[in-house]
């Protein structure tokens, strides 16, 4: 079934094109081209391998990057097809969205900022922004992907002015404070709903959170309730199951509404009218507070957990000393990683470490230090 884009949407035909042109397919949007160059790239297949919050070692059934990436997508197609714009976009900046990051999750990142702050930080970001720009090694005739201006605006939620006045063109908007596309917007807050609900369902399956204090929270207890009333009988994994999909389900239907509110009083004609407004893709206050609420639970009882701080410990101390170790001897990498570091310095080891997988990580740290596993 084609659904007809609302006005304000990213049309297929007239993106802002590529960094390398390139003639158009016969067969696929330029939307799709870059979906399917995301999905075949070295970097996507790594995210099996990079934790999400748990190290990949610890259990088969828990998210990985590469498991959270593709829930951002399925999220982030239905909120857009519910909104009427470009499902394709959507999907091509979720694949993408988190290609750069750095092995053991959001510790792994916070290790690798530190080691290079004299080197102008790291972000993952700006991260998988030049894994697609620059860092796939696919085409004769470019570096990267070359995926069109509009996924790459997608992939950047963040960006520093210093970095935004490096980055030209697709740097405009965060000087000149403009909002990026709506299927950007949307992608964003895919994300959270996704990394939030299945944060939940992992917690519980580790163990590290209980359902008693989780029935603290609104968000959870009010679908834990709905899933015992349509249930009686229901428990275990089915109770969790029911709970989080009926949270996820809330999230995007307040979200659906809560959009289309903004959008009938901003009354965006035209994609300049989206850059020129206020952000419209939003949850209604009350949904806002009770997923912030679930997320601060998430943070003392999960994320601080001391199994989990315990974890993320001994991960930073690995990208420390991996960092370390390359900077101080760069003739220990690879050789095609040993000449970009003469080529542009220490972000090349950075782009070294950020490219590996947690058992990688693992590994070539045991090789360099004889440590055991964390």
């Amino acid at each position: 079934m084609t659904i007809e884009l609302a006005p304000f949407a990213v049309p297929a035909d007239r993106t802002r094109g590529r960094r390398h042109p390139e003639p158009a397919s016969a067969d696929r949007g330029p939307f799709q081209r870059d979906r399917d160059r995301v999905i075949h790239s070295t970097a996507f297949r790594r995210l099996e391998y990079k934790t999400q919050v748990f190290v990949n070692h610890e259990g088969d059934l828990f998210r990985t990057r590469l498991t959270h990436t593709i829930e951002v997508a399925q999220i982030g197609r239905s909120i857009a097809r519910s909104l009427r714009v470009n499902e394709d976009l959507v999907e091509a900046i979720a694949l993408a969205h988190d290609l750069g990051h750095t092995p053991f999750g959001h510790a792994g990142q916070d290790a690798l900022n530190e080691c290079m702050a004299p080197w102008g930080g790291f972000e993952h970001n700006l991260q998988s922004l030049r894994v697609v720009d620059e860092l796939e090694e696919r085409y004769g005739a470019f570096d990267g992907l070359n995926l069109c201006f509009e996924t790459r605006e997608g992939i950047l939620k963040h960006c520093s002015a210093d970095n935004a006045r490096r980055l030209g063109e697709l740097g405009e908007r965060f000087l000149q404070r403009r909002q990026p596309s709506v299927e950007a917007q949307i992608t964003n807050l895919a994300d959270e709903i996704a990394y939030t609900n299945h944060d939940v369902d992992d917690g519980l399956r580790s163990g590290l959170l209980d359902l008693d204090g989780l029935q603290a929270q609104v968000l959870f207890a009010r679908h834990a309730d709905e899933a015992r009333a349509a249930y009686p009988a229901i428990a275990g994994r089915r109770m969790v199951q029911e709970t989080v999909r009926r949270m996820i389900n809330t999230l995007i239907v307040d979200l659906v509404s809560e959009t289309r509110s903004r959008l009938a009083s901003a009354a965006p004609a035209t994609l300049s009218d989206v850059h020129a407004s206020p952000p419209l893709v939003a949850f209604s206050p009350p949904a806002r507070a009770q997923a912030d609420a679930l997320k601060s639970y998430l943070f003392e009882n999960l994320y601080r957990h001391h199994r989990v701080v315990r974890m993320t410990t001994r991960a930073r101390r690995i990208v420390r000393e991996l960092f370390g170790a390359f900077r101080e001897e760069p003739r220990l990498l690879p050789p095609e990683h040993r000449a970009r570091v003469d080529a542009i310095g220490m972000r090349a080891v950075a782009d070294y470490v950020a490219g590996m997988t947690d058992r990688f990580a693992i590994r070539e740290h045991g090789r360099l230090f004889g440590s055991a596993e964390p």
